[in-house]
């Protein structure tokens, strides 16, 4: 019923916002009732024409409701089961990496079931053009899994290795590969024309009887059934069909909203609220800030600490407690996520190297220095407390963020956490980002919390670690689908992170986060900061003359605004002012528009950013400000580049300069 509902010619149901897609991206979940009286719940996940690029997120999905489910041990409850085809198994990168975490602690499933679909082609490319195996499924041989190879004409065969294969999994479980031989008989899609490239080949399909007719014979032949029970199951199949498209027909007539709703019952659509900016209460009590704090600076007995480590950890961390602050942007995050913890909130930490952090600021995960087991504070704090995992990841972009993402869709309860090594190796996972993160609630109505955290800033280290492509992000902002930020304060990052998971909506969260700023002592934040206030979008910076005296408003967003405010007090400049956008996506216009009411409606308007003209965050925001307050906006930044960032650190040292300056004085 729902196959042939999706070929009417009035199937776009007015409940979908967004934009939709076509039918076969589309997600779909029911539930079989078993010989045995049991219930199986079957779902098919939302997916693109992004071949094999949705491997990862069903992966992560099925260890979400794993989880869900208490199976997080033996993780048999829930099957993966991937279809792939024979080119796509073969060319493309992905398969290889989602089939490398199928053992890993942080993203093994216990075990996916993989079914390559083996036409013997791709589209028009046969099989010596697309690989340089023998065999389609070779590349699974790298974590030495069992492959069968079995001919798709052949159904008795194919169940015995269903079967077989499934037995292998919930065995041991680790991967198991069909390699089902087939035939595309009418084509790619259905609709191309075959015999333009391969003549030959598809004279001799079309010539060839069906898989159904050939099973036919084998059953008559075999006498496991007459020829009028044959013709018997064919008449009550066809009619069967019949009866269920007259009756789609009949559901199409009527307008009724609860049929419309209907509709949605076997469908993975999520419903949800509307984005607001407003942002809950995220400020936690002190006694919750003494216990978070208390549990970062404790070790077990006889957990023998490295002598650095206790030095600048345990005993850091302690000081700065005692001394009500100043907070470093590592010890904003920890007290965010253990505050979640302690609320029941759980939090999903990975990526590479996040147990320590690339920058050395994260510590999640502390190791005995004579034994070398870790101990994780994190999950120290309170005997109620909800459990965080922090895993590093294998060296990869694409399948991890792909996984991390598909968790967050079936356990929207969990901080889920994503970070790159720097912000400039996030391109790695693109697809993941276009086709799923910004879009997929769009297409789908399948929501995400996803959180991205990308080391972005200027700092003269060349032009693969500067820059997690803010303009890229930007570019793909439209109707509320993320939210981008790029933060100045530890206590403006724990607030947003906070905030993340006290909405009633869900949207994915990507931060440009510091380098340079971790450990700078005028980028921290007092204890204060954390017991009182929320997530501010728009932020202001002392000043230091009446507002009415301002000349100049220097909107800027990230770590460039400290390098004004140093620039400002430097030469003694009276009659700037300097604005921070915190959230530039989506961005809030009310409260931006208030922050500049203060200041004279002729004072002169810049934006000031470190990256390139064509990059950052000025193609997006100038035609905004020019909108919203009807006057010329004055650039301050690097001028339009190829590259993300210069090699050499003087020359890096004098364009900043030059940036810094010309914001005071354009």
């Amino acid at each position: 019923k729902v196959i042939f509902a999706e070929f009417t010619t009035n199937y776009v149901p007015e409940l979908v916002g967004g934009d939709g897609d076509v039918k076969y991206h589309l997600g779909y979940r029911t539930v079989r009732k078993l010989p045995s009286g049991g219930e199986v719940e079957i779902r098919l996940s939302a997916n693109p024409s992004h071949l094999e690029a949705v491997n990862p997120v069903v992966e992560g999905t099925a260890r979400a409701r794993q989880r869900i489910r208490g199976d997080t041990e033996h993780r048999r409850k829930v099957l993966p089961l991937l279809i792939h085809g024979d080119a796509s198994f073969a060319g493309q990168g992905i398969v290889m990496e989602t089939l490398n975490m199928s053992q890993l602690p942080g993203y093994s499933t216990g075990g996916t079931l993989h079914i390559v679909v083996n036409n013997q082609i791709g589209f028009t490319t046969l099989p010596e053009d697309a690989r340089s195996s023998m065999y389609a499924t070779d590349i699974a041989k790298m974590i030495e899994v069992p492959i069968f190879h079995v001919n798709g004409e052949d159904p008795v065969a194919l169940a015995f290795v269903t079967e077989l294969a499934l037995d292998f999994r919930q065995e041991f479980g680790r991967d198991v590969v069909i390699d089902m031989y087939c035939y595309r008989r009418y084509g790619h899609n259905e609709g191309d024309e075959p015999s333009f490239t391969q003549p030959d080949l598809y004279d001799r399909i079309g010539k060839r009887p069906s898989v159904a007719q050939l099973y036919k014979k084998q059953l008559l032949e075999s006498r496991v059934i007459t020829d009028d029970e044959a013709a018997s199951l064919e008449t009550e199949f066809q009619l069967l069909l019949e009866m269920t498209l007259q009756e789609v027909k009949a559901i199409e007539e009527d307008k009724s909203k609860g049929d419309r709703e209907a509709r949605f019952s076997e469908s993975t659509a999520v419903f949800q609220p509307q984005y607001t900016s407003n942002s809950p209460p995220t400020a936690i009590p002190p006694e919750t800030l003494r216990q978070v704090a208390e549990g970062l600076s404790r070790v077990p007995e006889g957990f023998n600490v490295l002598p650095k480590i206790k030095r600048i950890v345990i005993d850091q961390r302690r000081q700065v407690f005692d001394n009500g602050g100043p907070y470093d942007w590592g010890y904003a995050e920890a007290l965010a996520f253990g505050s979640l913890l302690l609320e029941g909130t759980p939090v999903r930490l990975s990526g590479q190297d996040v147990r320590r952090g690339t920058f050395s600021h994260r510590h999640a995960v502390l190791y005995d220095s004579k034994t070398a087991q870790p101990y994780i504070p994190l999950l120290n704090l309170g005997e109620k407390q909800a459990r965080i995992c922090i895993y590093n990841s294998l060296l990869s972009e694409v399948a991890v963020l792909g996984f991390d993402y598909g968790y967050s869709l079936d356990y929207p309860k969990m901080l889920c956490i994503w970070e790159a090594q720097f912000g400039d190796f996030a391109n790695g996972a693109q697809p993941i980002i276009d086709q799923f993160i910004v879009s997929a609630e769009s297409k789908w109505q399948r929501p995400s919390g996803i959180v991205m955290l990308l080391p972005h800033g200027y700092e003269g280290q060349g032009p693969e670690h500067s820059s997690g492509r803010l303009e890229r992000f930007l570019q793909l902002c439209a109707e509320d689908n993320i939210q981008v930020c790029n933060l100045t304060t530890p206590a403006q990052y724990f607030h947003v992170l906070r905030r993340q998971m006290k909405r009633d909506f869900l949207k994915p969260l990507v931060i440009m986060t510091p380098k340079s700023l971790l450990r700078a002592e005028y980028a921290t934040s007092r204890a204060e900061e954390f017991t009182s206030g929320a997530f501010e979008e728009i932020l202001g910076s002392p000043e230091v003359a009446p507002a009415d005296k301002i000349a100049r408003v220097i909107l800027c967003s990230g770590k460039v605004y400290y390098d004004l405010l140093n620039y400002r007090a430097e030469q003694k400049i009276q009659n700037a002012a300097i604005l921070r956008v915190e959230q530039l996506y989506p961005l809030c216009e009310e409260k931006l528009r208030k922050a500049m009411e203060a200041f004279p409606a002729n004072a002169k308007l810049v934006w000031c950013q470190e990256e390139s003209q064509n990059m950052g965050a000025w193609t997006f925001i100038e035609p905004r400000l020019r909108a919203m307050f009807r006057r010329e906006v004055i650039y301050a930044g690097r001028n339009a580049s190829a590259s993300p960032a210069v090699g050499a650190l003087t020359l890096h040292k004098r364009e900043q300069a030059q940036l810094i300056e010309e914001a005071f004085t354009l």
